[in-house]
């Protein structure tokens, strides 16, 4: 059976992302040089290389807050170079970065329900009735628990773990109905078993979805990422499968090191 073509113009077996020839410059400085990307349907891809290798600033270039200097970005077929981050987000996309810092008094509940709220185009009401309250409760309840909150719905945000906050952020990135997620460090400053959940939770929601991931912790990558690309001073330095990547002996000298002696 042949792919069948979407609404957005695009296959089943085209590239979500595609970049070609993506790069900003800054002064004079290339912090992205001739970046191709190409991510496939499904998968999760990881970005993965040392401070400044231009990982943040391509993230940025993806979800507009930066324009490219050159290059294109496409997503699920359609041109997206530099489209503002609302328009980019209207295609389905979501980043963790995006997601606005916590209010402390109000409940895990109550926040998902501003973001579902806010993906309807009903804006952002803290004064709302019973009938709107009952209107997003079960999405609500079922996003918490896919993010394993879901007992916890009525404690106030500030009362959390860091993990837990991470996962709640998650839900709040989930309630937009993203087809392409972005992850950016995901596992950050995480105890081992804050990132254990969190390795479990990424697989618990790749369901019907692509996701781009940044990370350090090359566990986490192993254990979550299909593909890998590695940057370098702005520029793709290899890709492929995890321990194809591993392998490579430019990768070793230049960021694995120690991880893979």
């Amino acid at each position: 059976m042949s792919a069948t073509s979407s609404s957005t113009g695009s296959t089943d077996t085209d590239p979500v992302l595609r970049t070609s020839g993506l790069s900003k410059e800054f002064s004079g400085f290339r912090a992205v040089s001739d970046v191709d990307l190409s991510v496939a349907p499904g998968t999760v891809h990881a970005l993965v290389g040392p401070n400044g290798a231009g990982k943040t600033t391509l993230f940025n270039l993806l979800t507009g807050f930066l324009k490219p200097s050159s290059g294109t970005i496409t997503i699920e077929g359609h041109d997206v170079t530099g489209m503002r981050p609302e328009q980019i987000a209207q295609r389905g996309v979501a980043r963790s970065f995006q997601i606005a810092s916590l209010f402390e008094e109000l409940t895990l509940a109550e926040h998902v329900e501003l973001a579902l709220q806010g993906r309807d185009g009903t804006g952002y009401r803290f004064w709302r009735s019973d009938k709107r309250l009952r209107r997003y409760a079960a999405e609500t309840g079922r996003l918490l628990d896919q993010v394993g909150l879901g007992g916890m719905s009525g404690a106030p945000a500030g009362s959390l773990a860091y993990g837990q906050k991470r996962a709640l952020e998650l839900a709040l990135a989930l309630a937009l109905s993203p087809r392409l997620l972005l992850l950016d460090e995901p596992t950050a400053g995480m105890g081992v078993e804050d990132v254990t959940r969190t390795i479990e939770l990424i697989k618990r929601v790749r369901a019907d979805r692509t996701i781009v991931l940044v990370e350090h912790n090359m566990q986490v990558v192993a254990d979550l990422a299909d593909r890998v690309t590695v940057l370098q001073f702005g520029k793709v330095l290899a890709e492929g499968g995890y321990q194809e990547v591993r392998e490579n002996p430019d990768v070793i000298t230049a960021y694995l090191g120690e991880a893979v002696a």
